[in-house]
């Protein structure tokens, strides 16, 4: 997995927003090509790696061509999280895929869901409640069986279990790779992540399920200032992929 934590990620991006100038809205009219291509004033919009920005279906072109639209005098990045994803999928999705499937696996094999409290009581029913249907779920779903454990010390899953997990990233392709990873990482765990791709769960279910441990520490000690932040950060990631993933 990345050795950036999380803190230090929202750190830097959010750095990176008050560093960079905004560039300047340079066209007019916003369009999208027989292609899905995304136009303005009739070219053809590049990605950062200078790619043709064009997407997979027309419900997904007129979704970032409206954050096009939406730009008045500056061209902000951090109000395009659908153009954002787009550009991360078509630049990565195919030079980076064995990196990007490698870490999903990397979490699926030390997923959240299979670390446990041992107390108090609370904190141990309420991680029943919303991972064991996660967990019931996923073994039939990759047809294997899952291990948990108490405290944080590593357990490893059965060879059966990683195998199968290995043959469902590798099925992810494109688009739908970007989004696993997306969710993977925003929630912690691919198990989750896997679920929602499914249409097996809510989005709303699946982040309450991502954030049980922190929302009882929150509840017993009240909630920091500065992990709210970054955790509405998150959430705004997390809903922009939930829509791109819809959309498609």
């Amino acid at each position: 997995m990345n050795d950036e934590s999380e803190d230090q990620r929202w750190e830097r991006l959010s750095q990176d927003r008050v560093d960079r100038p905004l560039p300047k809205r340079f066209y007019k009219v916003v369009g999208v090509g027989q292609d899905f291509a995304i136009l303005l004033d009739g070219r053809g919009v590049k990605t950062p790696l200078k790619a043709k920005l064009q997407l997979p279906n027309a419900a997904v072109a007129e979704a970032v061509a409206a954050e096009w639209q939406a730009q008045e005098l500056l061209i902000n990045p951090a109000t395009m999280p659908l153009t954002k994803l787009a550009n991360t999928a078509i630049d990565r999705a195919t030079t980076e895929r064995a990196f990007i499937c490698d870490e999903i696996k990397a979490y699926a094999a030390n997923d959240l869901l299979y670390y446990r409290a041992e107390a108090p009581s609370e904190l141990v029913a309420l991680q029943s409640q919303h991972w064991n249907p996660v967990l019931t779920w996923a073994s039939i779903f990759i047809a294997a069986p899952f291990q948990t454990t108490h405290g944080v010390i590593h357990i490893a899953q059965p060879k059966e279990t990683l195998a199968a997990i290995d043959r469902h990233v590798e099925t992810l392709a494109g688009f739908h790779l970007i989004i696993a990873h997306n969710l993977t990482i925003l929630t912690g765990s691919a198990l989750l992540a896997f679920k929602l791709m499914a249409k097996a769960s809510h989005a709303d279910a699946v982040w309450t399920a991502a954030h049980v441990d922190e929302d009882f520490q929150i509840s017993q000690w009240g909630a920091d200032h500065e992990a709210t932040a970054r955790r509405a950060y998150r959430r705004q990631d997390f809903e922009a992929t939930v829509r791109f993933l819809a959309l498609l």
